[in-house]
């Protein structure tokens, strides 16, 4: 489903306002998830992003917002140490659940990830933790000073480069980063932990997510990002991750909301906003993706419109001879339906009437052959093609129909 973004401010460990996104699904929220960024990075990083539209798509609202100082967030980033990154994430956690929705999944990238498992003890409502190349020791993010880490213990602060922009870092920074016991935090976990990591990941090892796994206790869960670099910066690796972290926590979330309590047969699609043609359909609690093949300038993510139309006309089948076998107590195998679509020119339509082929134009023509595991007699195959034939998908593709559209 399409994601809304909404801007939003609040108030940070110093009182400084601080810049948040809250990417909203176009329709029901199943859950709220808060998304803390990588060190010195922001709210508008690329992964955090794509990870947070993907989870959006998905029914799952996200906040992501702006450490102290850093991105669209007033403050002074040479103030800040990793603890009070934590405290920001606790402010924003609080904020959100006062204006939306107390968060139920938390998210972090790199150091983010970090805070997020220092600070999801302090947050109740809290039912899983996601973490996506994190250091299972902060001082990890000292090794980014270089030789200017000297300096800054000498002088009490240094300019430093970081991603080819200065940032001031003081002496109470690294004496924050080093007294901090962040193996003691992820045993203290009583909630669902899923680790993400990267094999080639550069920037953290992955002996680091080893260390997080051997530190919390269970349930815990390891997924390897083979492939993928530090920020994620492939959308396709990004997707993967936002996939998995949305499939994996759905366990723990409470089950989604049909989109629409009234007794219609509703279906919402919209465009998400990714590629040229892909959309979410949303059919009561059932959310996929529909595209079109890459051959027309779609992003092949999901089935076409006619793929899906020709998926409705065999699952009907399928389901109307199930229907009838039970009824008759007939012994039936597993039913398949295998049904194929084109448009071919009246006048080659063998199987239409008299008066379609001296028609002109083109006509929609759907082959639809069933099988039957076990096989059938000649006597029960064409009674099993008469049954197909009072599908009402059959029925409504045979039939006219009226579309009454409005826009609003």
């Amino acid at each position: 489903m399409t994601a809304v973004t909404q801007r939003a401010e609040f108030s940070g460990h110093s009182g400084a306002r601080l810049a948040a996104r809250l990417d909203i699904p176009d329709g029901a929220v199943r859950a709220w998830a808060l998304f803390a960024h990588c060190f010195t990075c922001s709210k508008d990083s690329l992964a955090a992003r794509r990870i947070s539209a993907e989870l959006a798509r998905a029914g799952i609202a996200v906040m992501r917002f702006d450490f102290t100082g850093l991105g669209s967030s007033e403050g002074d980033f040479a103030s800040t140490n990793f603890s009070s990154n934590v405290e920001d994430l606790v402010a924003a956690a609080e904020w959100l659940a006062e204006h939306r929705g107390a968060p139920e999944i938390l998210i972090g990238h790199s150091l983010g990830g970090a805070a997020v498992l220092a600070a999801a003890s302090a947050l109740p409502g809290v039912k899983a933790v996601a973490t996506i190349g994190a250091p299972a020791d902060v001082s990890h993010v000292l090794h980014n000073f270089g030789h200017q880490a000297e300096a800054i213990e000498r002088h009490g602060e240094a300019e430093v480069s970081l991603a080819g922009r200065p940032f001031t870092i003081r002496r109470q920074f690294i004496e924050d980063a080093r007294s901090t016991d962040l193996a003691a935090r992820i045993a203290e976990l009583r909630v669902p932990l899923l680790i993400l990591h990267a094999p080639l990941d550069e920037a953290v090892g992955i002996d680091n997510a080893a260390q997080i796994f051997a530190a919390a206790r269970h349930p815990k869960s390891f997924v390897s990002l083979d492939g993928a670099d530090h920020l994620l910066t492939s959308p396709a690796d990004a997707a993967f991750a936002a996939g998995l972290i949305g499939a994996w926590a759905t366990r723990y979330l409470a089950p989604d909301e049909a989109q629409d309590a009234k007794p219609v047969e509703d279906v919402r699609v919209a465009e998400t906003g990714q590629g040229r043609f892909q959309v979410v359909v949303q059919a009561g609690i059932h959310r996929f993706m529909a595209d079109e093949p890459e051959a027309v300038g779609g992003s092949d993510t999901g089935p076409s419109p006619y793929d899906l139309m020709a998926a409705a006309l065999g699952a009907c089948t399928a389901m109307t001879l199930r229907m009838y076998a039970g009824a008759k107590k007939l012994e039936l195998g597993l039913i398949s339906v295998e049904v194929r679509h084109a448009r071919i020119h009246m006048a080659d339509c063998l199987e239409c009437t008299e008066e379609q082929r001296a028609g002109t134009g083109k006509i929609d023509r759907f082959e639809r052959i069933i099988s039957v595991d076990g096989g059938t007699d000649p006597e029960l195959a064409r009674k099993l093609v008469e049954i197909a034939g009072k599908c009402p998908v059959h029925r409504t593709l045979e039939a006219r129909s009226t579309i009454v559209t409005r826009v609003q």
